[in-house]
This record gives structure tokens, C-alpha cells and sequence, in this order.
């Protein structure tokens, strides 16, 4: 029988991690490990510019034909009479038609909107800056709104990341649908312009809510995906498929 007793070292537990999955986080700095999550300044300034402009976007569709042309309430929206009459989903022949998209949308948008506010509210309320690094020390304060070094962590952090993703997800979505649903119906809302118009007054402006939401979509689901299935953890799976 042979004996083991003397064998020169115990077996490495199953269970340890090398320090460089320790001490890194899921933007890759030295800390804890623990997961925190660090909004980008370029997104979070974003949300501050378009959660208001939605807003009154939504209420112009919701509050028709009050807010429409000729309407007691055409005075907060009055660069609409020209939206409307460029895009005829917020104009006269939309709502004359009783077409229920851009509603729905709208209704969409408020949802969409909300998450946002969720998220700021996260971060405004909870972000702590950390001048120390990535171990939050007693010194933590909390942060200004574009601060780019606060941070969140914890459960409420990681449901605010999931929330603000899939909002997202659903603007970027949204305003694809929105722009395909002109394409497959021959232009019809907007095909009366001239090709300037269409570019400086209608792809521009709705570009805008595909460029920044997909940004955010990107940058977001990255972190997720980073804090879910580490980069540095893709090599121990590539060596487990090697042994079997």
C-alpha cells in the first residue's frame, strides 16, 4: 500500500483564485474585487439632455390635438408646426388617420424614461467618489453628477445597471422600428421633402437616439458581460476543453 503522508505539498484547493482575478474589478483596477459599478460621463450626460427632450416629445403625441397647431396648448410645443409638418407622424394627417403608433411609442417612451430616471436618481443618491482607488474608504463622498470617478455597488447598483441596459436596448430598438416603419411603407410620412431636409431635419436628429442608445447599450452590456465572464477567465476555459 503506498503512503501519502509524505507528500512534498497538499493539493491546491479547487476553490483558489490567482490574485490577478482578486485584485481586479471589472473596469480592470486594483482593488478588492469586489463589483462596483462606474457610469460613463459621455452616456450619463446624454441621459441629462434626453430624458427632458423625451418628455416633451411625449407629451406633444399624448396631448393631442391640444398641443397641435390651432390648440390651446400649442405654445410649449410650438417648434412642432414645423416637426409636423416635415415628419406627418406629428402632424394633422396622422392623428386625422387615427394612427395609433405614435402613441404606442410615446407610451413606450415613458417607460423607457423612467428606467433612465431610475438610474440617475441611483447615481445621484448613492454614487460615491472614491479618491483612493478602488477599496471604499471612509473618506468616500458623495458625487457630483458627472463625476467620473463615482461609483455604485451592491444590489441596488447591479438592478440600476440591468434597468438602464435593457432601457437602452429598447430606445435603440424603438428607433430603428421607428425608421422602418417608414421604409416599408414607402416614405409615407416624410417622403414629401427635399433630400437636405430629410438629412439636416429627420436622419439627423433621429440618428441621434441610435448613435447614444447604442453607445450605452454597448458600454454597459460590456460590464455586464466583463462582471459575468471575466476576459482573464476565457483562458481557463480555453485550458478545461484542451484536457478533455
Amino acid at each position: 500500500m503506498v503512503s501519502t503522508r509524505h507528500h512534498p505539498k497538499d493539493f491546491p484547493s479547487s476553490t483558489s483564485v490567482s490574485p490577478s482575478k482578486a485584485e481586479k474589478d471589472q473596469h480592470g483596477s486594483v482593488g478588492t474585487g469586489k463589483w462596483r459599478h462606474t457610469p460613463s460621463a459621455i452616456v450619463t450626460l446624454w441621459l441629462s439632455i434626453s430624458v427632458p427632450l423625451v418628455l416633451w416629445d411625449a407629451g406633444y403625441i399624448l396631448l393631442r390635438p391640444h398641443s397641435m397647431p390651432g390648440g390651446r396648448l400649442h405654445y410649449i410645443w410650438s417648434p412642432y408646426a414645423l416637426y409636423g409638418a416635415i415628419d406627418h407622424v406629428y402632424g394633422w394627417p396622422a392623428w386625422n388617420d387615427r394612427d395609433g403608433f405614435p402613441s404606442a411609442q410615446s407610451l413606450m417612451n415613458l417607460v423607457e424614461t423612467a428606467c433612465y430616471i431610475f438610474y440617475i436618481f441611483v447615481l445621484f443618491q448613492y454614487g460615491t467618489s472614491d479618491h483612493g482607488g478602488g477599496r471604499k474608504s471612509k473618506t468616500a463622498k458623495k458625487s457630483y453628477f458627472l463625476d467620473l470617478r463615482k461609483s455604485v455597488s451592491g444590489r441596488l447598483g447591479a438592478i440600476a445597471l440591468l434597468v438602464v441596459f435593457s432601457a437602452s436596448v429598447m430606445t435603440t430598438s424603438k428607433t430603428i422600428l421607428y425608421a422602418l416603419n417608414e421604409v416599408c411603407s414607402g416614405f409615407d410620412h416624410i417622403g414629401h421633402n427635399s433630400f437636405w431636409t430629410l438629412i439636416f431635419l429627420w436622419i439627423i436628429p433621429n440618428g441621434l437616439w441610435i448613435v447614444a442608445p447604442g453607445y450605452a447599450s454597448f458600454y454597459f452590456g460590456s460590464e455586464i458581460l466583463d462582471a459575468i465572464a471575466p476576459i482573464d477567465g476565457l483562458s481557463d476555459t480555453n485550458e478545461d476543453l484542451k484536457l478533455k
